[in-house]
């Protein structure tokens, strides 16, 4: 029983059970609330119960009458204790208490200052181990010159994060480039920084390199949000004017809304070079707001380039080569050629508005037709707008809406394969009712007023039977506005039918 007293004196003492209380509370908090540092926290705690049972040997040895031996043990335990609940506390300051006091400090800072702790522990335990710490700083100056020496790279990065937080140089979610490495910084330590790039890699940036070397923060800008100037390059031949090819682009860019493309400042298309090649070479640049995903911004822009050139009837301009093709014979392309046309007429057949027309007319306005893609998001059709000319869907939905007064956006329609729109615009000149939007990537047929034109003059009754189709898709849009009842609808349609059918007359001069 003595033998058991004199370790538990050595080991359990007055201050043991506070400590361990302390520990334990500090710990339990910090599992609670810091779920992802649970498992340096357990390993912290393990430490700490660690150094507890080499404090419980030390006693043993004591008892044992190895004073000297015990009194080392006790000594590296208490250290060890001592150490492991300064850094849950450090966990507990920086990472719980400061975030609560809207204090958020570099992670450099915590590492500082839970370091400094355990140096501040360690000499105050030297001390009371009987040390005189007087000596060592006296006889200290060749060992620190020595151990300077020996650190200066690991000096020289702890100096460098420090200067590099102090200076605002790089923030963590800042997008940096190194050499040709760019990605997100996530951390900065002590020692390094941490930068996660797209190809879902993380890479260590030793803190003095990034002192020593120059390195770009992308997108930061002095009182402005974050965002990153993007080229997206294309080539048009030299037969085309700039100024429309500019147009074009531009317009199809601006009136779409692109995920991650900034509105301020505008995108905009410049003319870069012309190539004795027999092609001009242009940019499309805009602004990437979040800049993880750079390259499908910059894969949708390209699409939006391409549907809006073929929408204009630009071809885009390929590098010549000099390439041996066997010519296929004229048959041959005719039979695509009539292959074509009777897909046009067998989609115009499915329209209202063409009811009354021969096989003969038809494959007139088939030969008219003009392949109009739009790029998922493009306006098609936009009210207000002015166009004479109408749109059949081949492939693809897009939403009818208006809006409010206050910007809100109401629905009316869903159109798909088959639909058709801008019927009025053609056949009176009226502005477009309701905008359109392509809800995917949308095909379409176009039909101008002048393919229309020379049929409806060679055959105006036509025009009776178009006007009955207009006035009954002119109803579904105004009931849809205005929530008509049936009887509403037909006195509506009596009374509109003589005005639409004088505005065709009016407008194609019957």
């Amino acid at each position: 029983m003595p033998f058991w007293n004199t370790a538990m004196q050595i080991f359990w003492r007055e201050e043991s059970l506070p400590v361990l209380v302390m520990a334990l509370g500090v710990a339990f908090l910090l599992f609670h609330f810091l779920k992802e540092e649970r498992k340096s926290v357990l390993n912290t705690l393990t430490f700490f119960f660690a150094c507890m049972v080499l404090q419980f040997i030390s006693g043993l040895i004591y008892a044992l009458q190895f004073i000297s031996a015990a009194a080392i043990f006790h000594e590296a335990g208490l250290i060890g204790a001592g150490i492991a609940v300064i850094r849950l506390w450090g966990l507990l300051v920086f990472r719980i208490i400061l975030p609560r006091m809207r204090v958020t400090p570099p992670r450099i800072a915590e590492d500082i200052f839970v370091i400094i702790g355990y140096i501040a522990w360690g000499l105050v335990r030297l001390r009371y181990a009987g040390l005189d710490l007087g000596s060592i700083v006296a006889t200290s100056a060749m060992i620190t010159a020595v151990v300077a020496f020996a650190m200066q790279d690991t000096l020289g990065n702890i100096l460098g994060g420090l200067a590099l937080q102090l200076d605002n140089s790089i923030e963590i979610g800042d997008w940096i480039k190194v050499d040709d490495i760019s990605g997100r910084v996530v951390d900065i330590r002590w020692r390094s920084t941490l930068v996660e790039t797209r190809n879902w890699e993380t890479v260590v940036f030793p803190n003095s390199q990034l002192m020593k070397n120059k390195f770009l923060v992308l997108g930061r800008r002095t009182d402005q949000p974050v965002q990153l100037r993007r080229w997206v390059w294309f080539n048009v031949g030299l037969n085309v004017s700039p100024t429309k090819v500019i147009a074009v682009v531009e317009e199809a860019i601006r009136q779409t809304d692109i995920a991650n493309v900034a509105k301020n400042p505008l995108p905009n298309c410049v003319l870069m070079d012309m190539d004795n090649k027999g092609y001009a070479r242009y940019a499309m640049r805009y602004w990437l707001t979040d800049l993880t995903p750079d390259d499908p911004t910059d894969a949708a822009i390209r699409w939006h380039i391409m549907t809006a050139l073929q929408r204009a009837g630009i071809k885009l301009a390929m590098e010549e080569r000099s390439i041996h093709l066997t010519k296929e014979n004229e048959k041959h392309e005719e039979m695509v050629h009539q292959r074509e046309v009777l897909l046009r007429m067998k989609t115009l057949r499915r329209v209202d508005l063409f009811a009354q027309m021969t096989d003969d007319e038809l494959r007139k306005l088939a030969e008219r037709l003009k392949y109009a893609p739009f790029a998922k998001g493009n306006i098609i059709s936009r009210r207000g707008a002015i166009a004479h000319w109408l749109y059949i869907i081949i492939n693809g939905e897009a939403e009818v809406y208006v809006e409010a007064a206050n910007g809100e956006r109401r629905v009316l329609n869903v159109l798909s394969k088959g639909s058709f729109f801008g019927e009025m615009g053609m056949m009176t000149g009226a502005p477009r009712s309701a905008t359109v939007l392509a809800r995917t990537d949308v095909e379409c047929y176009r039909l101008d007023k002048e393919a229309f034109e020379e049929i409806l003059l060679a055959r105006p009754g036509i025009a009776e039977g178009v006007s009955h189709v207009l006035v009954a898709r002119r109803m579904q849009l105004d009931s849809a506005l205005q929530n008509l009842d049936e009887e509403a609808k037909h006195k509506e349609i009596s009374h509109q039918h003589n005005e639409v059918l004088a505005t065709i007359k009016r407008f194609f001069g019957l």
